[in-house]
């Protein structure tokens, strides 16, 4: 069955986005009055979404937070964040010329996060990429997150788009979304996870989006 539909991962795969979730988190640690983590941290914290992030945040700068403070952390991260989303916030090189590409060809685009669905949408219209994208799917969208596959799913129904598709991803978590769903993964080197994607299996491995074009080529 020829390739219909690419679905693909908002922070560390379209948009690095380690900047402005950098400055939230140190913007809720400093709340807390504790010292800021590094970029480098962020990148690493990042792969599960902001409540982790937090939690992560907390354990690397002192004593862990009761969970149950991790919710109004949170909150205020949010608010931060919305206030800032795209302030340094970019996507990767190559993205948009490979989002034109694929809709030159009559693919279907859409976008599967663990990134609240407002935010995502957020974020893709400040940076001028929503207009790429029939559907977002957050895990607040159907209140279930990956690696389940039902987000992805959801995204390709919203899609109405029947064929094969394919997920783009950074982290262990797109990558087994992807093999829960049964589909190819196209794994970027470049995002944010603690061990190399090579670790976790993908179908492909790219290190630049230049690369992705011709491997989806080989799926018409």
């Amino acid at each position: 069955m020829a390739l219909s539909a690419v679905i693909f991962d908002l922070d560390g795969t379209l948009v690095d986005t380690a900047p402005d979730l950098h400055a939230a988190t140190n913007h809720v640690l400093a709340t807390l009055k504790r010292r800021p983590i590094t970029m480098e941290q962020v990148r690493v914290f990042v792969g599960h979404g902001a409540r982790a992030l937090i939690a992560r945040g907390c354990e690397a700068t002192g004593d862990p937070v009761d969970p149950r403070a991790i919710e109004t952390l949170y909150q205020e991260f949010v608010i931060y964040y919305a206030a800032n989303i795209a302030a340094n916030s970019k996507p990767y090189p190559g993205v948009i010329n490979l989002l034109k590409q694929c809709q030159d060809r009559g693919l279907a685009l859409g976008v599967c996060t663990n990134k609240l669905e407002s935010l995502s949408n957020q974020l893709l219209t400040a940076l001028e990429m929503k207009k790429y994208f029939g559907a977002v799917v957050g895990p607040d969208t159907i209140g279930i997150s990956k690696p389940d596959p039902r987000p992805y799913l959801e995204t390709l129904m919203r899609l109405n788009r029947p064929g094969a598709s394919i997920l783009i991803g950074d982290s262990e978590t797109d990558i087994l979304t992807g093999q829960n769903a049964k589909v190819p993964v196209i794994a970027v080197s470049f995002g944010y996870t603690t061990q190399h994607v090579r670790a976790f299996n993908p179908t492909h491995i790219i290190d630049h989006f230049d690369e992705a074009w011709p491997i989806l080529q080989s799926y018409f």
